[in-house]
């Protein structure tokens, strides 16, 4: 689609989604009993997406994709946490907002070396179809985090009721499966696609 592909709109689109995507991720570090198990399971989904769309031959392999990064961060995250916590969370969210936009292009270059594109230096050979390195999407992700610290250090009582409470149940069953509707809908959606044109 020309008015969007490659347009400044595309860029805006993917940024809105991704970029509220990997904050929202880091908050719910706070929510999470066991962040290792989290990091465990998105790393076997970024293994799912990685097979399978090197399987299917559709567009361009995701190496180091959306999924990739939120298993990276969190491991990330859970490896630093012990130090986070010394410093204050406003800082710390500051400084990680401004870390992410500081090194926002370092993995819109190449680099001449291989090895390195998981962490945000890809070689020119290199090629994704979702590329989300740990530098500079990590950053989004802990600033998620020290917001979320800085959140429950704020309000000692707990989150208010009115954002306890099932306001949609729908949309409730959707948030507790979201990780299989995120996996499930591009296939759905390619599938979809593939009858309607062979019809």
């Amino acid at each position: 689609m020309p008015w969007f592909t490659g347009t400044a709109f595309q860029a805006i689109w993917r940024s809105s989604i991704s970029w509220t995507f990997l904050f929202i991720a880091g908050w719910m570090t706070s929510f999470s009993r066991n962040n290792a198990k989290r990091a465990a399971v998105y790393g076997i989904a970024a293994l799912l997406v990685f097979v399978s769309t090197s399987l299917a031959s559709v567009d361009t392999a995701v190496n180091f994709g959306i999924m990739f990064c939120m298993a990276a961060s969190t491991l990330l995250y859970i490896a630093l946490e012990r130090w986070l916590c010394l410093f204050d969370a406003r800082v710390l969210g500051v400084a990680f907002v401004a870390l992410f936009l500081l090194t926002l292009d370092v993995c819109r270059q190449t680099y001449p070396f291989q090895g390195l594109a998981w962490l945000g230096f890809p070689y020119p050979g290199f090629s994704s179809g979702d590329y989300y390195p740990i530098i500079p999407y990590a950053f989004m992700y802990l600033t998620g985090a020290s917001w979320a610290r800085r959140f429950n250090q704020s309000h000692p009582a707990g989150y208010p009721e009115w954002m306890k409470r099932d306001w949609c149940p729908p949309l409730s069953v959707i948030g507790r499966a979201s990780l299989a509707i995120y996996l499930i809908h591009q296939p759905l959606i390619l599938l979809v696609l593939q009858l309607a044109n062979g019809i």
